[in-house]
């Protein structure tokens, strides 16, 4: 497609750091929600408003991310130019308000996006998705996993790590960037297990997670503890999206970075359905793709996927 890379964003670090660090993203008006669900937790969702009859597009955002992150606001806005809706998830305890219950969020969990999905069937009969890293990963082993109700007309999962294990060691192995990364995750990760640990102590040992160096050492003390998996291997293999993508019977764009620095490029399918778009471009880094001279063409090429596709 008509991708050209930011020249003045030499290397796949630097092109996955400028959203972040530099860019405030784009502003649409959004509504907080708070959502009560079947096991009496709730999540978060910020809603754009828009005709009643339009279509209604949803973002799932990445690990430790949110509704604000500028990559979810940049899809809505550019879902907003389009005349849509928009709702964007904040997965379990990634709103600002810790979640009631002991389990949270994790990559392979799809049950909040059913339940949001459902609830939204009840509003629109043209409903559109778009995914992003671990956001990406969840909404393509939901639609493997699952009859795809008739209102979902296509989606879009940008930046997947189809293969977790593989991610896992990417990210833990040395490098500076990579150290940067993991880091910034654990950051996070690690404060808000502690602060659930205060709450159910019996849950998991929580010296374990203050001497986790590794996200592979914090899923095989928290994540795989919490959700009922045997251990991170476990955990990764149940959870990854790779063996899901040749399930999927609806227009779905797969759109990956082979430098992207969180995810082996081995690890992208190569073979899909014919209902798949699988775009594989050399430069892009993770959740990156600016491009020249200034534009950021992952929500640009997703929201022009999925209009073709209403």
């Amino acid at each position: 497609m008509n991708y050209t890379p930011a020249r003045w964003l030499f290397g796949p670090n630097l092109m996955t750091i400028f959203g972040p660090v530099f860019r405030r993203g784009p502003r649409a008006p959004l509504t907080r929600e708070r959502w009560e669900l079947a096991d009496g937790d709730f999540v978060d969702v910020d809603r754009m408003a828009g005709p009643a009859d339009a279509p209604l597009f949803v973002a799932l955002h990445g690990l430790e991310g949110s509704s604000s992150a500028h990559y979810i606001r940049g899809l809505l806005k550019q879902a907003q130019l389009q005349g849509w809706r928009g709702i964007a998830l904040n997965f379990r305890g990634c709103s600002g308000d810790m979640n009631r219950l002991l389990r949270s969020y994790h990559s392979g969990e799809t049950g909040d996006l059913d339940e949001l999905i459902q609830r939204v069937r009840r509003e629109a009969d043209r409903i559109v998705i778009a995914g992003c890293s671990l956001g990406g990963n969840v909404l393509v082993k939901w639609l493997g996993e699952r009859h795809t109700p008739p209102e979902i007309k296509a989606a879009v999962a940008i930046s997947v790590p189809f293969d977790l294990a593989g991610c896992a060691r990417t990210l833990d192995s040395p490098g500076f960037w990579r150290w940067v990364y993991r880091t910034r995750f654990l950051r996070t990760l690690k404060r808000k297990s502690l602060l659930k640990h205060a709450k159910f102590p019996e849950a998991f040992d929580a010296a374990r997670v203050r001497k986790a160096r590794t996200l592979y050492d914090f899923d095989d003390a928290v994540t795989a503890a919490v959700h009922g998996f045997k251990d991170a291997p476990d955990y990764y293999g149940q959870s990854s999206s790779a063996r899901f993508v040749q399930n999927v019977r609806i227009p779905l764009l797969l759109l990956s970075a082979r430098d992207d620095p969180f995810i082996p490029a081995g690890s992208i399918p190569t073979a899909v359905p014919a209902n798949v778009t699988l775009e594989v471009h050399e430069k892009g880094g993770h959740l990156g793709f600016v491009e020249s001279p200034f534009g950021f063409y992952a929500e640009r090429r997703a929201i022009e996927f999925l209009r073709s596709n209403l």
